[in-house]
């Protein structure tokens, strides 16, 4: 009861600040984003490619969804996210370009996400992560971004960065705020460990 009750706070809550603060997303095309965004395989598009510093492996991208891809993008033209490369590779991006290339990037599917992930018990530490993120680490809503398979560092890296200010958003700042560093490597090892998130590979 407890559990449930935690859940459909947290769901009231993300509801109330979509209303708020949403902004509709451009219709994306997957072909022209194509042209713009083949670079982002240069990175996104190798297993295990790591980021220089600090270092950690980059994220996963295929069975994002387009809108959180969006958000992502425009979050770092827009000075709400900061990394060197993402920030100029975004900063002369429009609107609809960003939508574009983000549809493109959402074309690399994932046999696990599109299956639906794992079904797994449910898990304390991760209770308030559930209304948004999904108990098995799928995104419930297309804004929010599936945890599921994602690489372990770069999570803990994206915990970090909210929970020290310099990734903001006004969800995830006030949740990631009070984690502690333990409880930052157990949400990352367990999101890490589900069927979920793949690679972009390129094309042969």
């Amino acid at each position: 009861m407890k559990y449930q009750l935690i859940i459909k706070t947290k769901i009231a809550f993300v509801a109330a600040v979509l209303l708020l603060s949403g902004s509709a997303a451009a219709e994306g095309d997957a072909a022209a984003g194509a042209a713009i965004g083949y670079s982002c395989l240069g990175c996104h598009g190798i297993e295990g490619y790591r980021n220089a510093y600090p270092s950690f492996r980059v994220p996963k991208l295929g069975g994002q969804k387009a809108t959180y891809l969006e958000i992502a993008l425009r979050g770092y033209r827009d000075g709400m996210r900061e990394h060197p490369t993402m920030v100029a590779q975004s900063a002369s991006l429009t609107d609809q370009q960003i939508a574009d290339v983000a549809a493109f990037l959402a074309s690399f599917g994932s046999e696990a996400v599109d299956a639906g992930g794992a079904q797994v018990e449910p898990f304390a530490k991760a209770a308030t992560c559930n209304a948004c993120h999904g108990q098995n680490g799928i995104s419930l809503a297309p804004n929010w971004p599936t945890l599921a398979g994602q690489h372990e560092e770069y999570l803990v890296h994206a915990l970090n960065q909210y929970r020290d200010g310099s990734r903001k958003d006004p969800v995830m700042s006030p949740m990631a705020a009070p984690l502690t560093d333990e409880d930052v490597k157990i949400l990352a090892k367990f999101y890490s460990s589900l069927p979920g998130l793949e690679t972009t590979l390129k094309a042969d």
